[in-house]
């Protein structure tokens, strides 16, 4: 198997990223931009590049294979969280289409590697729909939460749901709060990340009532962040497989609430990608396959 896995959290077995580099953090010129991208302070493309090699070494230590996003002349700074660009199920890569303008470039350099990876293409959401990454979340293997937020609008979702809908999968919306607007970026895996089956990481101040009830509908347990640490991307863990998590330091305290409930979490530094870039471990990576089957070449 070389894709698939309609999962949060079955075994990662292989994964695409973006490093900083590819991504232009280097380049003078796209990082002079950081600041419309809504980058609280002006990029350090050394720091980026450290943060992501821990990340890098962390993936591989947990078994899965690697894949690099190649560089782009059209890609951001944002080019780094991979996750956003396209959704990965058991019947190909869906090709998204990113709610942040700066960001459009995105989804057709994701197309170009799946293209050349040799995966298939089940669709693409086309405009007016927009749809990102970080608002879809697999429940379970047949239902798919998607945040209707800013980034993610009614008609994204209704072309995704039209998308899947062959396969007998649910996609049910998931109303997401005003936050700051527009220009801030507030996806629903910032207020939600299932880490096994039966449990999920939540923000529950910031989750609408529907979405907690639907959840607990479904009899997933939830275990609540630190609310102080809201601000340190706490609720963006990152599950590996097994009831192991990869997170970013500087939650401690609702990582001793995941270990107090039996979950391994390791950790990385994330300060320069989390706290100015906006972005945890599962905005930096696009889940592949996932699954109990053997990585294929």
């Amino acid at each position: 198997m070389s894709h698939g896995g309609q999962s949060m959290v079955a075994t990662l077995r292989r994964v695409l990223v973006c490093a900083p580099a590819a991504a232009g953090w280097g380049d003078p010129e796209r990082a002079a931009r950081a600041a419309a991208l809504g980058y609280p302070s002006p990029p350090s493309a050394a720091a980026a590049a450290a943060e992501h090699d821990a990340l890098r070494r962390a993936l591989l230590e947990a078994g899965a294979g690697v894949d690099d996003l190649p560089p782009a002349s059209d890609h951001t700074l944002d080019a780094v969280y991979t996750h956003d660009a396209s959704f990965m199920t058991d019947r190909g890569a869906v090709i998204l289409s990113m709610g942040k303008q700066a960001r459009r470039p995105e989804p057709a350099r994701h197309a170009d590697f799946y293209q050349a990876a040799g995966i298939p293409i089940l669709g693409a959401i086309e405009e007016p729909g927009t749809i990102e990454g970080g608002d879809l979340v697999w429940i379970d293997a047949a239902t798919v939460l998607a945040g209707r937020g800013y980034r993610t609008n009614a008609e994204g979702i209704g072309q995704l749901r039209a998308m899947l809908a062959p396969a007998g999968i649910e996609v049910a919306a998931a109303p997401l709060p005003h936050f700051r607007g527009p220009e801030a970026c507030l996806h629903l895996m910032s207020l939600l990340s299932m880490i096994d089956d039966a449990t999920a990481l939540v923000d529950p101040a910031w989750l609408a009532v529907p979405t907690i009830e639907l959840l607990r509908e479904r009899g997933i347990d939830l275990i609540e962040i630190d609310g102080a640490e809201r601000d340190t991307l706490a609720c963006n863990v990152l599950a590996l497989g097994g009831r192991r998590l990869l997170a970013m330091e500087g939650s401690p305290s609702t990582h001793a609430r995941l270990r107090a409930a039996g979950f391994a979490v390791g950790t990385f530094p994330g300060r320069e990608l989390g706290r100015n870039g906006g972005g945890g471990p599962t905005c930096l990576t696009r889940p592949i396959l996932r699954g109990d089957a053997a990585l294929r070449a």
